[in-house]
């Protein structure tokens, strides 16, 4: 049907690009590009002698727009799905701008030099993406992504009102390293170091990292402890889902990771500033990043699932009405597939999905959308499909799955 251009070469382009190939019949060329174009070609020989597809291959600076640019005009696809860094949005937007190609990411602009996490510059390129006749759509992974499509089928479909949502994230898989983080590791630290911040009866309240902690009790994963922090689709969430009363972000951490976590921030190796060592400028976290095992590698050895989901309440025909939108994954079933553990696995499945919804004209506009600005049911419909299944749980507006301290 059409060709997609896939930037960056982690664990979530592994999984996107295979799942892209798996639906060759909508995605009948795919280019993959990266600055190092070996971690292309290593995905393209699995995709090979797995699927029996054959992908282009092609090295870009996605943080340089001329190259960009170059790149598009050459492959000329019909959307670029960006799979890179949060750092290189803006660059990879502005080059979709210029050669009028519809644009897909996974996670909202992050400043390489300030931990803060918001939409609000890639928001202020809608008049010019409505200017080149084309449409962004932004955040298409799991959280932010599938959480925002939960909450608008929720909202076109369940419900009459929604007043309170808990979005929770849980990954109950075992990697056996002392320490390790599921996906890049500077991106990571950053968000979860960062302060807290949910959303209640009109404003932003701020909590200090990893202040606010509650037990839940997870269906098919267990009791685990999960923590407030501030997550990006909140931000789009609370001015597209009317009558909001609150909405709060939380995700689970083992005390080890906490511990770990703690320690590197003491002695400074969380600083996104430089420093000098000998002589040479170093970023301590960009150093830890090496350090740290690669998440890519971490397909083979974690086990255990995630449970990542929606706890919705609200007014259906005047009546309470709660309901708990979740979807479990299995580690080693993610890995035997794709190559890559149930994290990369949770984000790369919805921006194939999302991309998708864009080449076959499912959702379109001119301009810069969220996930829930458009039908969730066709969203929905492809994760049952694509191998993120979903469940609701019908649960009594009374109840919760919350367990004593």
């Amino acid at each position: 049907m059409g060709k997609v251009l896939i930037i960056g070469a982690g664990g979530v382009s592994r999984v996107a690009t295979k799942k892209c190939a798996m639906n060759s019949e909508v995605f009948s060329e795919i280019t993959l590009a990266s600055r190092t174009k070996s971690k292309c070609d290593q995905i393209a020989e699995e995709i090979k002698a797995d699927l029996g597809v054959s992908i282009q291959t092609a090295s870009v600076d996605a943080d340089s727009v001329e190259e960009l640019v170059k790149l598009i005009e050459e492959q000329k696809p019909d959307v670029v799905l960006n799979v890179a860094l949060p750092y290189q949005d803006l660059t990879i937007m502005d080059a979709c701008v210029k050669t009028k190609v519809h644009y897909v990411d996974t996670a909202n602009y992050e400043h390489p030099d300030t931990a803060k996490f918001e939409y609000k510059e890639q928001w202020a390129r809608d008049s010019k993406f409505k200017e080149a006749g084309i449409m962004a759509l932004l955040g298409s992974g799991f959280d932010p992504g599938v959480t925002n499509v939960y909450c608008a089928y929720a909202q076109q479909n369940l419900f009459d009102e929604i007043e309170y949502i808990d979005i929770l994230d849980c990954n109950a898989g075992d990697h056996g390293y002392p320490f390790a983080t599921n996906f890049n590791p500077e991106i990571n630290l950053r968000e979860v170091s960062s302060n807290g911040r949910y959303w209640e009866n009109g404003k932003w309240i701020e909590t200090k990292p990893m202040e606010i902690m509650m037990k839940w009790d997870y269906p098919e994963v267990g009791v685990k402890d999960s923590y407030l922090l501030y997550h990006e689709e909140m931000e789009s969430l609370v001015q597209n889902i009317k009558g909001l009363k609150r909405i709060r972000f939380f995700m689970t951490f083992g005390q080890s990771y906490l511990t770990h976590m703690k320690c590197l921030e003491n002695v400074g190796m969380l600083r996104i500033d430089e420093v000098e060592v000998n002589g040479v400028k170093v970023v301590p976290i960009q150093l830890l990043k090496e350090l740290l095992p690669d998440p890519a590698s971490l397909g083979p050895r974690t086990v255990g699932h995630t449970n990542i989901g929606c706890v919705i309440t609200g007014k259906k025909d005047g009546k309470a009405k709660k309901v708990y939108i979740y979807n479990v994954c299995d580690h080693q079933e993610c890995y035997r597939e794709t190559g890559a553990q149930a994290v990369s696995y949770t984000t790369g499945v919805p921006a194939m999905i999302g991309t998708k919804m864009v080449m076959e004209g499912k959702w379109s506009g001119k301009g810069v959308f969220n996930m829930e600005n458009f039908d969730a049911k066709p969203f929905m419909e492809e994760l049952n499909v694509q191998g993120l299944p979903w469940k609701i749980l019908e649960m009594d507006p009374e109840e919760t799955f919350e367990v004593s301290n």
